[in-house]
C-alpha cells in the first residue's frame, strides 16, 4: 500500500484502495511546474501498479501541456470535483483546497529547450520529490549517459532467455515507490540489478521493463534497433 507524507500535517498517510483523483496544481510553465506534473504522473502510475483506479486532473496552459507530452507525462483531464478521494500535488509553499498535499521541491538552473526529453525526465526523477533540483548541463549529461547505457543493456538482455523478476527485487522496488514515492531508491535498485553477478540477463530485462511502468523512461526502446 502506498504511503505518502502529507505536507499539511507532516504525517505519513496510507492511501487505501478506492478511486483517487491526483490533482496537479501548477503555476507558470517553467521547470518547476513541469516537475509538479511529472510527480503527479509517477504518483498515478504507482497507484495503478497497486491496483488503484486513478484520474489525473489539472488545468494547463497550452505550452506546458505540449512540453509535458514530450516528457511522456500522460495528459491530465479536467477536474471532476467530488469524484474520488483527492491527492493535491503542488509546489512547496503553494496553496490548495482541503485534502492531502503532496509537495514537490522547486527546480533551478537553465531551461535548455534542446535537452532530450527522456534525459530531462530522468534528471527530474533522480532527486527525492520534496528536495530542490539544481538542473544544469552536468545533470542532463549524466542522465543521458545513464539512459543510453540502460537502453543498450535492456536491448541485449532481451535476446537472452526470459526469467521472472526475482521476488526480492520486486519487493525492493515496490517498497521503494510505496514509501513516499521514493523514486531515487527505485533507480538505485536498478543500478544494483545492473551490476549484480548472480542475476541472469533475462531477469534483468524483466526487472527493468517492470520498473519502467513506473518510471516512464522508455527503457525498452532500443530492442531490435540493431537488427
Amino acid at each position: 500500500m502506498l504511503r505518502i507524507v502529507d505536507a499539511r500535517s507532516g504525517e505519513p498517510l496510507d492511501v487505501r484502495p478506492g478511486l483517487i483523483r491526483v490533482h496537479a496544481h501548477v503555476t507558470g510553465s517553467g521547470l518547476s511546474a513541469l516537475r509538479v506534473l511529472l510527480v503527479a504522473d509517477v504518483l498515478a502510475r504507482a497507484l495503478e501498479l497497486g491496483g488503484t483506479p486513478v484520474s489525473t486532473v489539472a488545468a494547463l496552459p497550452a505550452g506546458l501541456r505540449a512540453r509535458a507530452g514530450e516528457l511522456g507525462i500522460r495528459p491530465p483531464e479536467p477536474d471532476a470535483p467530488g469524484v474520488g478521494r483527492v491527492l493535491h500535488v503542488l509546489g512547496a509553499g503553494s496553496g490548495a483546497p482541503e485534502g492531502v498535499r503532496v509537495e514537490v521541491g522547486p527546480v533551478t538552473g537553465p531551461d535548455d529547450p534542446t535537452a532530450p526529453p527522456s534525459a530531462l525526465r530522468l534528471a527530474l526523477l533522480a532527486r527525492p520529490r520534496r528536495q530542490p533540483v539544481e538542473l544544469g548541463p552536468a545533470a542532463l549529461t549524466e542522465a543521458q549517459d545513464t539512459l543510453g547505457r540502460w537502453r543498450g543493456a535492456v536491448a541485449h538482455w532481451a535476446t537472452r532467455p526470459s526469467r521472472a523478476v526475482p521476488e526480492p527485487v520486486r519487493e525492493a522496488l515496490r517498497a521503494a515507490w510505496e514509501d513516499d514515492l521514493d523514486v531515487p531508491a527505485v533507480l538505485e535498485e536498478l543500478r544494483r540489478v545492473e551490476s549484480a553477478e548472480d542475476l541472469p540477463d533475462g531477469a534483468r530485462f524483466e526487472t527493468y521493463a517492470y520498473a519502467d511502468r513506473l518510471l516512464g523512461l522508455e527503457l525498452t526502446r532500443e530492442i531490435g534497433a540493431g537488427t
